[in-house]
């Protein structure tokens, strides 16, 4: 599965918000989902289909709006040869305008996990719900349950628990009996125990280490071996820097993974808070500094500081929305720009007072996620559930960063 940038989590969001808002007169909004499994020769025999189906629509014009949307469909999916590897979504059709009005709206979207199954719908809304919760946090966290006789690997990814393998440690017990032997057969245990260690560390480091998106690696068990396995360093360095705690459970099997992820549920939620905390902490110790230190924020002033690569943080609150509208009007054919919250917002025309038509829209985030990554800017999206996530939105107006060196 290909994990989206923040970048694109931000503008799949984003979308997603705009397709929500959108209605249409009768049934002339078409969504069109397509698992990465379908061919797109199958898709494109469907909805020729679907487009001979529709001539005995009876109303005149949603029998145009429809087959005009099938068409636009059509034409986009000559672009692929088949499906992006989580495959793709279309939401197009004729949205209503008022006065009997309707304007055609088009969205193609790579969703952050597989499209489960095939799904043509044509309605007066947008079909949203197989993609709703998409974009809930999906974290991965590497996973570990152990004590001398038993141990299990996973993976936590967003709300998801993944096994990776469960071990039986042939560690024999204590052994009971005084003397010389009893000293060479404790020796023999614990070299069998360090050996089951071993073992696990490494299919761990093997497992961890080619996670792109590992946050962090959490470890439980029911006694004092959880502990003795993190202190005794068993695992790559780089592993090591991510443990995040230990925790008690009660089994060290598949149900034991299941246990640990409960147990380290508020341990998890703090590390994200904690990380914004700091981000905030920083800008605002700069903006208290009687020169402004290295703080900068307003939409055009940061913007222009990334434009001459002045921006060592960027920081944005994943819940600003602002898009620059490029306009015709087509009426009396006047263009005009305008700043707005999205593509749907409706514009009049300075001229004549007719509803704008939208010919392009510029999403502001995404232009300076852009100067951010020609410049060499770290980009952190703050939420917009936190304090720190509400303050950046409200005093700052979404946008903000910390700068390598003062601008006048």
């Amino acid at each position: 599965m290909t994990e989206l940038t923040d970048l694109q989590k931000y503008e799949f969001r984003r979308s997603l918000e705009e397709v929500r808002k959108l209605s249409g007169r009768g049934t002339e909004l078409i969504s069109l989902y397509i698992p990465p499994s379908r061919q797109i020769s199958d898709v494109a025999n469907y909805l020729r289909s679907e487009y001979s189906q529709s001539s005995n629509i009876k109303s005149s014009s949603t029998r145009k709006n429809v087959q005009g949307a099938i068409s636009s469909i059509l034409s986009r999916l000559k672009n692929f040869k088949q499906p992006p590897e989580n495959g793709l979504v279309f939401f197009v059709g004729h949205k209503s305008i008022g006065a009997d009005q309707t304007d055609m709206v088009q969205y193609v979207l790579e969703p952050p996990e597989p499209v489960p199954t095939f799904i043509y719908r044509c309605d007066s809304n947008f079909f949203t719900e197989p993609i709703e919760g998409m974009l809930e946090q999906k974290d991965s966290y590497g996973l570990i349950v152990i004590d001398r006789s038993e141990a299990t690997l996973g993976m936590l990814h967003g709300k998801r628990i993944i096994p990776i393998k469960n071990f039986q440690s042939m560690v024999p017990s204590k052994h009971g009996r005084g003397g010389q032997s009893a000293r060479r057969f404790e020796r023999l245990i614990e070299l069998a125990a360090h050996e089951f260690y071993k073992k696990i560390a490494d299919i761990a480091n093997e497992s961890f280490l080619s996670e792109k998106n590992l946050k962090g690696i959490l470890v439980g068990g029911p006694g004092p071996t959880k502990e003795f396995f993190v202190k005794s360093e068993y695992l790559h360095y780089e592993l090591q820097k991510k443990i995040v705690d230990t925790f008690d459970t009660g089994y060290t099997d598949e149900y034991g993974l299941k246990e640990l992820v409960e147990k380290a549920r508020e341990a998890l939620k703090d590390i994200d808070l904690m990380r914004e905390k700091d981000l905030m902490q920083r800008l605002l110790e700069e903006i208290r500094k009687p020169d402004g230190g290295l703080s900068i924020y307003g939409e055009d002033q940061v913007k222009n500081a990334l434009t001459i690569g002045a921006v060592d943080t960027l920081i944005v609150s994943e819940d600003m929305r602002r898009v620059k509208l490029k306009l015709t009007c087509p009426s009396c054919g006047n263009k005009q720009e305008a700043l707005a919250k999205d593509s749907t917002e409706d514009v009049k025309c300075a001229k004549c007072s007719s509803l704008m038509k939208v010919d392009q829209v510029d999403d502001l985030v995404g232009e300076m996620h852009r100067l951010a990554d020609q410049n060499n800017t770290k980009v952190e999206f703050v939420s917009g559930e936190s304090e720190e996530g509400q303050l950046l939105l409200k005093a700052f107006g979404g946008v903000a960063g910390i700068l390598r060196f003062r601008i006048s």
